[in-house]
């Protein structure tokens, strides 16, 4: 049975891909889909398909994208309000800066932004953060198999 795919094998010993004519027979890589089935030449040997069904860049761009949107639209006068009801750390009733370490004074040019309300290069980094690491858990759990209705 013929395929209109075109069919491209490789193998990957250690860092460095071997010479597509030194691949063995059993391992056969195609870019429609995973699976492994028997390999028609030989019986004993299995057919390895992959194909990707995430486009990594869209996930991660789409994924910091919103958590950026997120950060600065709906979640920044809460974290603002929660940071500032901590307040700035205190001994014996009194600040670090206000006991005599000089050090401790807070440094505020770093926080200052030309946003109207004052995202600065912090959140930026914060909620970009917080952005790829939710994508890295969707790639990966895109990948495995991983099935959330299992546990429901």
């Amino acid at each position: 049975m013929a395929s209109s795919t075109t069919l491209f094998t490789t193998t990957f010993q250690g860092l460095r891909p071997t010479k597509p004519t030194d691949t063995p027979n059993h391992l056969t890589f195609k870019s429609s889909s995973i699976s492994l089935k028997p390999n028609k030449k030989s019986s004993s040997s299995s057919s390895l398909t992959i194909k990707s069904e995430l486009n990594p860049q869209l996930v991660i761009s789409l994924s910091t994208g919103l958590s950026l949107f997120l950060g600065r639209f709906v979640f920044f006068n809460f974290q603002r309000e929660n940071v500032a009801k901590q307040g700035l750390p205190e001994q014996n009733g009194t600040t670090h800066f206000e006991a005599g370490d000089t050090r401790a004074k807070e440094y505020v040019g770093i926080l200052k932004s030309n946003d109207p309300v004052g995202f600065n290069i912090v959140d930026v980094l914060a909620w970009g953060s917080l952005g790829h690491i939710v994508a890295y858990y969707i790639l990966a759990t895109g990948s495995n198999g991983y099935d959330p209705s299992f546990f429901g």
